[in-house]
């Protein structure tokens, strides 16, 4: 089936008010490509001014909370978020997987609260350089995602993004083909919880250091719906081509 492309910025923690005429400048890149969903999960300080000059892009989260409310210091819940502005939340990105020991459970209980107020999201999984090189990437990763997923996933409010840990930010990334057996593998893990159908509706992102150069080719396997960017979503002309390369991808598709 034709799935539409979804290319996210992750601006992580990068961005100030100084800042807001990119985020201006990429919604009117996204309106230019309404074939593409186009979002950015900034910094929670920007999600509210993000919201009010994002033009045809969506606002996302990076993180959320999995309790609604509580003595949580230092904390955001998703209705927090959404009432911020924020429609989507990043869950289970590696860098807080490894750095803040965040579990599959946890991951799976962010999720789902995300889903009960209403806002959608981008479940992350990924394999270390040791796990790649062991030649256990796809089941370790397959693992972590069943692992990780939430009572009734549904393709119409949650995607998943596959991130090398090893490529984020590196510039690195792996051939085509492990990306595409990755998301492949992906797939068939998801089908094998939630069934064929509602598998093939869910969009798999590419989420390890796509860039201007490499987007095309990524974007054309056919299990790649997209792409989670970093250090690439910073600019309106560097995340541009991105979002051209996946315009163009739907333009093939038709």
């Amino acid at each position: 089936m034709s799935r539409r492309k979804l290319v996210v910025g992750n601006w992580k923690m990068n961005g100030m008010r100084a800042h807001l005429d990119e985020v201006e400048a990429i919604g009117r890149v996204a309106a230019a490509h309404p074939a593409v969903e186009v979002g950015l999960c900034l910094p929670a300080t920007l999600i509210m001014a993000g919201s009010e000059r994002r033009g045809a892009a969506f606002i996302g989260a990076q993180n959320c909370h999995m309790d609604i409310s509580g003595a949580y210091t230092g904390s955001l819940s998703a209705e927090m978020l959404l009432e911020a502005g924020a429609s989507w939340v990043i869950t289970g990105h590696s860098e807080r997987r490894e750095a803040r020991g965040e579990t599959n459970a946890d991951i799976a209980a962010k999720s789902a609260a995300a889903h009960r107020v209403g806002m959608k999201v981008i479940l992350c999984v990924g394999e270390t350089l040791e796990v790649r090189d062991a030649g256990q990437a796809e089941e370790v990763v397959a693992a972590q995602l069943l692992a990780s997923l939430p009572e009734g996933a549904s393709a119409d409010w949650l995607a998943i993004a596959y991130e090398p840990i090893w490529a984020i930010g590196t510039g690195r990334i792996p051939t085509m083909e492990a990306v595409a057996e990755m998301h492949a593998a992906l797939r068939a893990a998801l089908a094998s919880r939630i069934g064929a159908a509602e598998a093939d509706a869910m969009r798999i992102l590419y989420g390890g250091s796509m860039n201007g150069d490499n987007a095309t080719d990524l974007l054309a396997i056919a299990d790649v719906d997209g792409g989670l960017i970093g250090g690439a979503s910073l600019s309106a002309t560097k995340f541009a081509p991105i979002i051209e390369a996946a315009d163009q991808r739907m333009a093939a598709a038709a």
